[in-house]
């Protein structure tokens, strides 16, 4: 049965957009004390905020480009902006298992039980959705890279933090960041975390990075600034692993039993208005 209420695909279109912006804004007590600061220290403050805030982001960007396989599990929140204005919150938990250079495997459930399955064989792009039945598949046209912008900006499907799963990620922050700046130290399920906050043109992000040589990111919130009612995305991640065991069935082309095979819509022939009106017309007659 389709859901009443849709949620927003905003949060993985992201690298067809604004990539990621960040929230520059550290609390209120640190922007109070630092009032109290001649100018000269205070401005010296700021810049050191930057710089490490920057230094932390660039490393987990080279973390994650730089390794050949990784599995996370993701538990995402996003917000679904009503016509009154009220957000409503769905979630969905996605297992993330990538192999560079061409494949990638998403396990996903959504909030209301739901299991979809999306694989990146090396040969074709497949996306399995038991909610409603059917399953799609098209070419896959190259690298890990390329098949994720094709997937989310040709075929216009929903990828989630796509990206952090780009191999060119460190060029694209340095590239789209516009400010960057460290919050604090501060603890996720326990464990040691900085807090840094980064801005592009259409997104404020704060990032949990993992404090210590594996700078993995732990907790990201992204804030659609422009968009109705400023909706939120939320991911926390856990399980990391940087060594998964991998084999090729983990990447073969699923055939599931019993769904229809449908063409992506975005692969479908598009019908001119004026076309369209002259054909239900003829139908009418």
């Amino acid at each position: 049965m389709r859901r009443p209420i849709e949620a927003p695909r905003l949060a993985v279109s992201v690298i067809c957009s604004s990539l990621i912006a960040l929230a520059a804004a550290p609390g209120a007590c640190l922007a109070a004390g630092q009032a109290q600061l001649p100018a000269a220290h205070a401005a010296r403050l700021a810049l050191d905020r930057q710089v490490q805030g920057r230094a932390i982001m660039m490393k987990m960007a080279q973390l994650l480009a730089g390794a050949p396989h990784f599995r996370v599990n993701l538990h995402m929140a996003y917000d679904a902006v009503q016509q009154s204005g009220q957000k409503v919150e769905f979630h969905e938990s996605r297992t993330v298992l990538v192999s560079r250079p061409d494949r990638l495997r998403i396990d996903g459930t959504r909030s209301d039980g739901e299991h979809a399955l999306t694989v990146f064989t090396g040969k074709d792009v497949v996306l399995v959705d038991h909610a409603s039945k059917v399953y799609a598949t098209a070419p896959q046209p190259g690298t890990l890279d390329e098949t994720i912008v094709y997937f989310v900006r040709d075929l216009g499907m929903r990828l989630p933090l796509a990206f952090m799963l780009l191999g060119r990620l460190p060029a694209e922050l340095q590239e789209r960041v516009r400010s960057v700046e460290y919050v604090e130290l501060s603890s996720i399920d326990g464990a040691a975390s900085h807090h840094i906050a980064a801005r592009v043109d259409t997104v404020d992000m704060q990032l949990w990075v993992a404090d210590g040589a594996q700078a993995l990111p732990q907790r990201v919130v992204m804030t659609y600034k422009t968009a109705p009612g400023q909706p939120q995305f939320r991911s926390e991640f856990s399980a990391w692993d940087l060594t998964p065991e991998i084999s090729a069935a983990m990447f073969e082309k699923p055939t599931p039993d019993g769904l229809q095979k449908v063409a992506f819509a975005a692969q479908l022939p598009r019908v001119a208005p004026a076309a369209a009106a002259s054909a239900a017309k003829q139908g009418a007659r």
